[in-house]
């Protein structure tokens, strides 16, 4: 439980800083990164598989790349539930996605 707890604040603190070097995300502050991170992972934890199932074909015939459409969705959706969190563009939500699950996932090697 305390492992839980210390990998969100740190993803959190990621969120936070994100936004200060890429133009398209706004985060109010650390209460609203602590939600954001939260809220997107329980949708990479239960909206994204589904999306990742029903969204096979197109997947198929892009050889992958719609997976990328659903990441910045993923991000959309957040947007959606978390009052304080803002995403604009295309590019900008990949790149708040892709950074935010590679430090999810190095920070995930260190609490276990």
């Amino acid at each position: 439980m305390i492992g839980f707890i210390i990998r969100y604040i740190i993803i959190a603190g990621v969120i936070l800083i994100i936004p200060r070097y890429l133009k398209g995300i706004v985060v109010d502050g650390f209460t609203t990164a602590l939600l954001v991170a939260l809220v997107m992972g329980f949708l990479n934890s239960f909206v994204k598989p589904f999306l990742h199932i029903i969204s096979f074909p197109i997947t198929f015939l892009t050889l992958g790349l719609f997976s990328l459409v659903i990441n910045v969705a993923i991000v959309y959706l957040t947007e959606l539930y978390v009052p304080g969190f803002q995403v604009s563009g295309f590019v900008a939500p990949l790149i708040f996605s892709f950074l935010v699950s590679f430090a999810s996932t190095v920070v995930g090697w260190f609490t276990k």
